[in-house]
């Protein structure tokens, strides 16, 4: 059987000006065609090649020797081709770019942009690719807390947090409470492992441990007080939501590096406000 977006090796049915024919050995009377350009020289019939095989322009099964960015199963960063009425297209390194349908983008993709995508045959036996994977995700990382991962964020959630793949391929999360920076699908992130559920999932954060990130929070606290001409309009009593909007950081975090500034005497604490020494 001749299987769409799949690598396989076809022997060579027949022989044409245009091309070669490919048929399985099972099944004889299946064929696709071997464009002629793409043909080893010195191929005849009888032979087995190695093609992979998706669908022309006018929707034909055609057969490629050439390497595409992603096959099924896989998943992959592909880059945002044009963006149309029915939705984007994806360069894939072949001829005809791939569908990412409106239906299957979890956020608005830009040309030019990359985001990771699996793909998939839709309903009419056409290629596409789609951005939603968590349930296409491994959880076998064997990662453990402490580790540091490299992913891609494929997914945002206002309730649960960003959604990453792990090396592209295993199951992660940032969860809200972690995200002191703004993230976007396609955006490519060093993490630490906070912890691994039950399921083999990973928690993840983009912030070091306290006693690393605390050095970063006072000189981002420092500079911020430069651009308020050395006085903060509120001090390490201000709500959670004012340290993050003006920090992007808790106020656990926050409080630390006040602290660690106050005792290094760089700034005085007094009249509700943090004051540049």
């Amino acid at each position: 059987m001749i299987e769409l977006g799949r690598w396989q090796r076809l022997r060579v049915a027949r022989t044409k000006e245009f091309g070669v024919y490919l048929c399985s050995p099972k099944e004889p009377e299946d064929a696709v065609l071997l464009p002629a350009k793409q043909v080893p020289e010195g191929t005849s019939v009888g032979d087995e090649l190695d093609v992979f095989v998706y669908k022309d322009s006018e929707d034909r099964r055609i057969a490629t020797v050439h390497m595409p960015l992603i096959t099924m199963d896989e998943i992959a960063p592909l880059t945002v081709a044009n963006v149309t009425d029915i939705g984007a297209f994806m360069d894939w390194g072949l001829e005809k770019d791939i569908l990412l349908p409106f239906k299957e983008q979890t956020t608005k993709v830009r040309e030019g942009a990359s985001y990771l995508v699996r793909m998939y045959e839709d309903k009419s036996e056409r290629l596409c690719v789609s951005m939603r994977l968590y349930g296409y995700l491994r959880q076998d990382s064997g990662y453990q807390a402490g580790d540091e991962v490299e992913g891609t964020v494929y997914e945002l959630s206002d309730e649960w947090g960003a959604f990453v793949a792990v090396e592209n391929q295993y199951s992660a999360l940032i969860p809200r409470k972690e995200l002191y920076q703004k993230l976007t699908p396609g955006d490519e992130i060093t993490a630490r492992v906070i912890k691994v559920l039950e399921d083999g999932k990973l928690s993840l954060s983009i912030r070091k441990p306290a006693y690393q990130q605390m050095d970063e929070d006072a000189e981002r606290i420092m500079a911020l007080l430069e651009s308020y001409d050395g006085v903060l309009p509120f001090s390490e009593k201000a709500s959670p939501e004012v340290i993050k909007r003006e920090l992007n950081m808790s106020k656990a975090a926050f409080k630390r590096a006040v602290g660690k500034l106050y005792k290094a005497q760089r700034v005085s604490l007094q009249d509700g406000k943090i004051r540049r020494r």
